[in-house]
């Protein structure tokens, strides 16, 4: 799941970064690159991420593993 967020994280970064230049008259204050707002969208999205990936974890580690193998 890391290397999903990462691998996300960077696209995303790449891409922003295209189409913040191409929309750079459109910007107010900011530059197309301006790395604190580009931290904090990575950090928000890699908050998220791991929100969504330590709830299913957190309810499936409580399941009793030979419950789970007898049901099926």
């Amino acid at each position: 799941m890391i290397a999903m967020t990462i691998s996300g994280l960077v696209v995303g970064t790449l891409g922003g970064l295209a189409g913040a230049r191409l929309l750079a008259a459109m910007l107010y204050e900011i530059g197309p690159g301006d790395p604190i707002t580009l931290g904090v969208a990575a950090a928000t999205l890699t908050l998220v991420a791991a929100v969504a990936g330590y709830i299913p974890a957190r309810r499936a580690a409580r399941i009793d593993p030979m419950e789970s193998l007898r049901s099926q």
